[in-house]
């Protein structure tokens, strides 16, 4: 694969999804089985999209391992840097749909996952220099080995455009909200673009009103904030203004998975040189098709079938 337009870095998982509906845990009687982990799926999202996308991430050296290196593959993902730890096993994520909107999650990456102990190689830092878009996960930068490679990735990037901060907020990952604080401030000096919920702006600038987050974001030198506020919408912000991309409504079977939907299709509108608005209204769509089905990489949607989409509920395609 050669001029690679999306790179991205974090963790991978084997996700098992309850396929029964508003019931905990305890009553769910079989799972759906596909990968997962947010950078992951955003790679896969702009794949089916058409675009040419590889992850830097890990996996263990069992099953597991090679399902998810095999799944990434028939989604069309370039696995090169998909690296295999000798002993730490890949990690599951299990997810009830109690509710469908905030499903309950329970992690196994005990007592690491391989996705944290990622080593930089120097074709990493050249594909990192060169790719067209690259996408880092705030919760990457936790990462014992992975938090330093993909702030050398960062830094070789030079802050290129378009270089873009997943904010990706996961308090387990790290010892303390401090820790996360001050990893995503230094990251934020090397991107151009930052993506987040209220709290994920508050962990990272202090900031939850959406306006006054935007503000934040921008003073720190990036050229567009998007600010994601569930079912209100998208906050778009940029120098030269601000627009609310309003939601698509849709019946909502698992709402994880989403947001990454909705970052690879972001990342596909704004290679395909569309607005950041335009791009944002793209990526609801395409967020919204992922939350009105059970997967997440199974989920991400063609580009028909969002245009599809958008053309039936009356929002501008």
């Amino acid at each position: 694969m050669t001029d690679l337009e999306l790179l991205t870095i974090g963790r991978v998982s084997v996700d098992l999804y309850a396929e029964q509906l508003g019931v905990p845990f305890a009553r769910v009687r079989s799972f759906a089985k596909s990968i997962g982990g947010s950078p992951t799926n955003v790679a896969v999202a702009a794949a089916r999209l058409g675009r040419r996308a590889a992850v830097v991430t890990a996996v263990g050296d069992e099953p597991f391992g090679g399902y998810v290196r095999e799944a990434l593959q028939g989604f069309g993902v370039d696995t090169r840097f998909v690296g295999t730890h000798p002993t730490l096993r890949t990690p599951l994520a299990f997810a009830a749909m109690d509710p469908p909107e905030e499903p309950a999650l329970l992690f196994y990456r005990e007592p690491s996952a391989p996705d944290e102990h990622v080593e930089v190689t120097e074709e990493m830092l050249a594909t990192a220099r060169s790719a067209a878009r690259f996408w880092v996960a705030g919760s990457c930068l936790s990462g014992m080995r992975t938090g330093p490679t993909a702030t050398a990735l960062l830094e070789a990037r030079g802050r290129r455009r378009h270089t873009i901060l997943d904010l990706d907020y996961r308090p387990t990952f790290w010892p303390d909200r401090a820790a996360a604080t001050r990893a995503f401030v230094a990251a934020l000096a090397h991107a151009t673009i930052a993506v987040g919920n209220r709290r994920e702006c508050e962990v990272a600038v202090g900031a939850s009103d959406p306006g006054a987050a935007a503000d934040a974001l921008l003073a720190r030198g990036l050229e567009l904030a998007v600010v994601k506020l569930g079912g209100e919408g998208v906050l778009v912000a940029s120098v030269d203004g601000r627009t609310l991309v309003p939601p698509v409504p849709v019946e909502v079977v698992c709402g994880l998975g989403a947001g990454d939907g909705f970052g690879g299709a972001l990342c596909h509108g704004l290679l395909s040189g569309w607005s950041p608005v335009e791009a944002v209204r793209f990526a609801n769509g395409a967020g919204a098709i992922v939350a009105s089905r059970l997967l997440c990489a199974d989920a991400m949607p063609t580009a028909d079938e969002v245009e599809a989409l958008l053309e039936g509920s009356g929002a501008p395609a």
